[in-house]
């Protein structure tokens, strides 16, 4: 019976590892900027995704379009530095003189 309900235990504590996202990747810097960022902006479209770029992990937070459709969205490193802004009322596309499109999308660590 204890070797069952083991065997048990160890397969339910393996799926629900492979669902939990691992937020030991992403620095903690970044989640306290998230947090600040989640009480800052109200719309539901806002997100934070995590790209490659020029050869360094970054995180861009955006505000989503709902009540300002200028607002930038803020581009920082994995040092939680700001490297830029994408988009707002000029539609900024360049970031340390590259333009955005060459960077490499990874996931969507956080949504509203």
């Amino acid at each position: 019976m204890n070797r069952y309900f083991f065997g048990i235990l160890t397969i339910t504590s393996l799926l629900f590892a492979a669902c939990e996202k691992d937020e030991r990747e992403t620095p903690a810097c970044i989640w306290n900027k998230i947090t600040a960022f989640d009480t800052t902006y109200n719309c539901e479209e806002a997100k934070v995704d995590k790209y490659t770029f020029q050869g360094e992990t970054v995180y861009v937070f955006d505000p989503g379009v709902c009540s300002q459709a200028d607002m930038a969205s803020e581009v920082l490193n994995q040092d939680c530095e700001s490297i830029g802004f994408l988009g707002g009322l000029i539609g900024n596309q360049t970031i340390n003189g590259e333009n955005f499109s060459n960077a490499h999308f990874e996931e969507t660590i956080w949504t509203k």
